[in-house]
């Protein structure tokens, strides 16, 4: 699909700046998990986990250091590059994986306790059925599934005008085509010119991909706020960001749990 690759050609021309500015927050000891995230995975001790959608791997290398047996998966390969050496930098045995998670059905035979996605990860996903039904796959009997991304109501909001305390809505909430974009990045680094497509997934797009696929949703939470980079205008004492007219009153952010049944 050209629109995988166009994305892929992207994310590429941040890997080496996203591969500095994690491995210097290292260095720093400032690199943490999302709070939000950290305070649900609980003991990760001695279990298999394959994260998704890795990026350069520094929430892969966090994973690693909280005791689990990681595999971590990104579509660009200098990610995956990048990710082996900040790996070997902070002494953690990862194994990554270059793949588009769709189709890492064809190049991974393996079963793990717990399958990991957060922060910015599910819009790039053109297929959640095709998704789900590999989560499914590599899940093993009572594994679960962790997500925690952007919340799609929050996203269909103008990001400018919601900073002001006005709600435009400027993306559809039932909106079948692709967005796209002329920039990508800004999270963590200077966003890059570069032409890239986004999926915008409904709620009942994603819980309905996984129920048919045989999982069972166990949990679903929302929250007024989100990690920094992610969203928001206001940072709190955790470091997390919320949107200082509307904290409190619009979710920005969910997480979910699910098994296989």
């Amino acid at each position: 699909m050209k629109e995988t690759e166009m994305n892929r050609l992207a994310w590429g021309k941040l890997s080496k700046e996203h591969f500095d500015r994690f491995n210097k927050d290292f260095k720093n000891g400032t690199k943490k998990l999302n709070p939000l995230v950290e305070e649900q995975l609980g003991d990760l001790n001695g279990l298999k986990v394959l994260h998704l959608q890795c990026n350069t791997g520094a929430d892969s290398i966090l994973l690693a250091k909280l005791g689990a047996q990681v595999t971590a998966v990104d579509f660009v390969p200098d990610n995956i590059k990048f990710a082996k050496k900040m790996a070997k930098t902070n002494k953690v045995n990862i194994k990554f994986i270059c793949s588009d998670v769709l189709i890492l059905n064809e190049i991974l035979d393996d079963s793990y306790d717990m399958i990991i996605t957060f922060d910015g990860v599910l819009g790039w996903l053109f297929d959640l059925p095709k998704w789900a039904k590999n989560v499914y796959r590599f899940l093993k009997p009572q594994g679960r599934l962790f997500v925690h991304d952007g919340h799609p109501y929050y996203l269909v909001f103008d990001e400018l005008l919601i900073k002001e305390g006005i709600l435009n809505v400027k993306y559809p909430y039932f909106n079948p085509d692709l967005e796209v974009d002329s920039t990508i990045g800004g999270y963590a680094t200077e966003a890059k010119e570069a032409l890239n497509y986004f999926r915008s997934h409904k709620v009942s797009d994603i819980i309905n991909a996984l129920a048919d696929a045989n999982i069972f949703i166990t949990k679903f939470i929302e929250f007024d706020r989100c990690e920094e980079g992610m969203g928001g205008d206001t940072k709190d004492e955790r470091g997390l960001m919320y949107l200082k007219h509307f904290e409190g009153k619009l979710p920005v952010g969910y997480s979910m749990w699910g098994t296989r049944r």
